[in-house]
């Protein structure tokens, strides 16, 4: 269960990196899958409209912590 919220995490923060990287510039390789966030959740939520780059900064934090939430957690 561990490395499945790795897994997740690590994906998030790809996400969100990719997202912003795709916000500032062009995404040049696997746009389809790393900026789903960032083209199709972000456009149907008005309360982001205008906060592109920080929703993608903040679902790579949100990723982050998974990972590290993870690695921290007790085994058992």
């Amino acid at each position: 269960m561990r490395k499945a919220i790795q897994l997740v995490g690590l994906f998030l923060a790809l996400q969100g990196i990719s997202g912003a990287i795709d916000h500032l510039a062009v995404q040049p390789f696997l746009g389809i899958v790393l900026n789903f966030f960032n083209r199709v959740v972000i456009p149907h939520i008005d309360l982001l409209a205008g906060y592109e780059l920080f929703a993608n900064l903040a679902l790579a934090a949100l990723g982050l912590i998974l990972v590290i939430a993870a690695e921290r957690a007790p085994r058992g």
